[in-house]
């Protein structure tokens, strides 16, 4: 909380609060996303430790990633919300998600994720996905740990225990981005 508040550099300051969310949930990976004023989630920072991959932030490395859509259009060009897409359904609902394995979760669309998998070799199992929230409960941006690693560093699903320290952190977090 005294590193998030005293930080003034946003890109350090984001940087810091994925890098400190990951630490705290022993995630090996993480996206840190911010809402635009278009209703869009924009990655900001992406890591993933076990391929050495750092996008974003301080990095210098652009991130190529399109932004996710918050709202959709059906065929009768009606704007609805986008609930298939994970990081919009916290961003809509600012309700957390945890889930074990996004292989098996079939509430949502993970095929994003599986084409990126098939790619890089890497297996995104575990996820969870927080909104940040500013004072007035607004979501600002959203917070996504993956993978989170056990002792013997296999992935296992997140612990239900260690959701209240993660929303906490991402409200602290999200109180010192607005500032």
């Amino acid at each position: 909380g005294i590193a998030l508040s005293a930080e003034k550099n946003p890109q350090r300051l984001m940087e810091t609060i994925l890098l400190e969310a990951k630490d705290i949930a022993d995630a090996d990976a993480g996206t840190l996303y911010i809402r635009t004023k278009d209703d869009q989630l924009k990655f900001v920072i992406l890591r993933t430790d076990s391929l050495n991959l750092a996008q974003g932030g301080t990095t210098g490395a652009a991130i190529t990633l399109l932004p996710v859509q918050m709202y959709g259009v059906d065929e009768q060009g009606v704007r609805e919300p986008n609930y298939k897409n994970i990081v919009s359904r916290v961003a809509l609902t600012g309700e957390s998600i945890n889930i074990a394995d996004a292989y098996d979760a079939n509430e949502f669309d993970f095929s994003g994720t599986r084409k990126i998998d098939a790619g890089t070799g890497y297996r995104s199992q575990s996820f969870l996905t927080i909104p940040l929230k500013n004072r007035l409960g607004y979501v600002i941006g959203v917070l996504q740990l993956i993978n989170a690693k056990d002792a013997a560093n296999a992935t296992v699903p997140f612990s239900p225990n260690i959701v209240p320290l993660i929303e906490a952190l991402a409200s602290q977090a999200a109180v010192a981005l607005e500032n």
